[in-house]
């Protein structure tokens, strides 16, 4: 018998670089370069708890390729964070920045703790001692970390003044995600699930897809899930009919109102109860017949096992990694038009991006300014990967990964790496 397919992270992420690899007869030295990211760091750091004791905490930085310009990527805090999610992330990053054309390596970093578990001081305390750790190997032209699981505009204005108070000046640039009153950028609250929607809405004319009423079903209801069912509301005009948490969920054929699912989740803890609703499962979700489905939670929700037995026509995927490439193969074969990862998501990215820029020339743009730029780069972004499915007849997450590997091997061709 076979041996069931991997699901760790990084081998995914190196089976999907290695498939646009073959499509783009990739020189083998820039191939195999590619396959790793270029620095890894792992620190051990002590913090003082509130009881008066101090515990070591375990963090990573990864740097997977920095030809295209600074690192770029998120700060994860979790309980079982290790360095394999980190580097797969990284090479994700890596591929979302060159596809949407933005001058970023990819980078990713975490701790492993549990936030949950600790006071708002032992937090901030966790934030500086990383960044203490860290500190000589990120900066605003080195390596960018901004928000991701767990961590918020809270701890990155922590982070920040950590690394200003290093260096001796303030240094807004190394760390986007921030709040307004300290270098952070409009727009950057929904960026993610903004950019998510401005894919869908040229997807659909794609395919062909009436996106006014079309049914939507939103797998994760976290400020993603939450932002990508009420930005299809009303930029789409579409019904949100479905949505679900990691404690079960709920289903309206007449459609949620995504404001009083967030406010009910608020106030329990889960979308599940809401009025009115039937409930559903997050397995249950995936398999009903919408138009268009968001996996919007966590990564490889959609395998071999349940491909099959997708409906919808259009996938968006919100999340990192909800799709293993045996069910891509799948979803393929069945005609469902796929808005992979790297290009969904990178709505998030774009916006730390453009906050970056203002902090560098300290000139601060307003949110019509904001989400103006942002349409025009996600829009060229999705042309660029569905003419490139097109002309050489791939799905689109290997188009997605050839403009993107093309983008960054050229790049690294130019400097004269390889």
């Amino acid at each position: 018998m076979a041996d069931a397919p991997t699901l760790n992270p990084f081998e995914i992420s190196q089976r999907q670089l290695d498939k646009s690899a073959e499509k783009l007869n990739l020189d083998p030295q820039v191939h195999a370069f590619l396959r790793e990211p270029m620095r890894t760091l792992e620190v051990h750091f002590p913090v003082r708890m509130d009881d008066g004791t101090s515990k070591v905490f375990t963090g990573f930085r990864v740097q997977y390729n920095d030809a295209r310009g600074p690192t770029k990527g998120g700060l994860r805090f979790h309980p079982e964070e290790t360095i394999d999610t980190v580097k797969a992330l990284a090479a994700w990053m890596t591929w979302k920045c060159a596809v949407v054309d933005i001058p970023y390596g990819g980078g990713k970093g975490g701790v492993i703790c549990n936030p949950k578990e600790l006071s708002v001081g032992e937090v901030e305390r966790v934030a500086r001692g990383y960044i203490r750790a860290i500190g000589r190997f990120i900066g605003p032209e080195r390596d960018i970390p901004a928000p991701d699981v767990y961590t918020t505009p809270q701890i990155m204005a922590w982070m920040v003044d950590e690394y200003s108070t290093i260096i001796g000046y303030n240094a807004p640039g190394v760390i986007t995600g921030k709040p307004i009153p300290v270098g952070g950028s409009l727009g950057r609250g929904d960026a993610t699930a903004r950019g998510a929607v401005y894919t869908i809405l040229e997807a659909a004319k794609v395919i062909g897809l009436n996106l006014k009423d079309a049914t939507v079903a939103v797998q994760g209801y976290g400020n993603a899930g939450y932002f990508a069912a009420k930005l299809m509301e009303e930029l789409a005009g579409s019904r949100v009919v479905a949505v679900t948490d990691s404690r079960g969920g709920v289903y309206v054929a007449d459609g949620i109102d995504p404001q009083a699912a967030f406010t009910h989740k608020k106030a329990t803890g889960s979308v599940s109860g809401l009025a009115g609703s039937k409930a559903v499962t997050n397995q249950e979700l995936l398999e009903l017949d919408v138009d268009v489905l968001v996996p919007a939670a966590i990564e490889n929700v959609i395998t071999e096992k349940n491909a099959g037995a997708v409906k919808a026509k259009l996938i968006a995927e919100v999340a990192n990694g909800p799709t293993i490439p045996e069910a891509d193969e799948i979803l393929y074969k069945n005609g469902k038009y796929i808005i992979p990862d790297f290009l969904c998501n990178a709505g998030g990215v774009t916006v730390s991006y453009f906050e970056w820029v203002q902090n560098i020339g300290g000139y601060y743009w307003n949110l019509e300014e904001v989400q103006k730029r942002l349409k025009e780069k996600m829009t060229h972004a999705f042309h660029d990967i569905h003419k490139m499915a097109e002309v050489n007849n791939v799905d689109n997450r290997t188009a997605a990964y050839m403009v993107a590997v093309q983008r960054v091997a050229e790049a690294m061709r130019l400097r004269g790496w390889v």
